[in-house]
């Protein structure tokens, strides 16, 4: 699949087949592609948890709210946490100077590259910013602030593109 075609199939997938699992060669190629994209000085400031069985469900669990948010994430048999790490000290700097944060574009980035290779795998995926940062947190032992929960799976059968 050439790059045209993984951005006009990949979408936000809200309807996960649980009974599907998600083969180990086909999450370390997803984590691969996302070791490969650029972050500024090169710090790649994140971290990612992958999360499986009932801990992928209870951090699915904490991304719920407003009455029934992100419900469909306790379908999806595999969840990557990432987690924002310290800047590089490099990164830091120009950071201050130039009064941006870098860290969250560089996971912008590695989001982009992460979803775009589950895509080219044949899974879907869907980035989720509603979430329970310290309860996700006490779930995976972490000690760096989570940004952002990707679920990850196969579509169920006649999920419309």
């Amino acid at each position: 699949m050439d790059f045209l075609q993984i951005a006009q199939t990949r979408q936000s997938c809200r309807s996960y087949d649980p009974s599907r699992p998600v083969d180990r060669e086909k999450i370390e190629a997803i984590l691969n592609a996302a070791r490969l994209s650029p972050s500024a000085c090169n710090g790649q400031p994140y971290h990612f948890t992958v999360c499986r069985g009932e801990i992928a469900r209870e951090v699915a669990l904490a991304t719920r709210g407003m009455g029934g948010m992100n419900k469909f994430a306790v379908q999806a048999p595999i969840v990557i946490v990432i987690s924002e790490k310290p800047y590089v000290k490099s990164a830091a700097l120009g950071a201050k100077i130039k009064n941006n944060d870098y860290r969250s574009i560089d996971i912008g980035i590695v989001t982009a590259y992460l979803t775009a290779e589950a895509a080219a795998q044949g899974l879907s995926t869907c980035i989720l910013g509603w979430l329970d940062d310290a309860k996700i947190r006490q779930l995976c032992d972490l000690s760096y602030p989570v940004r952002l929960v990707i679920t990850l799976g196969y579509a169920k059968e006649g999920d419309p593109l």
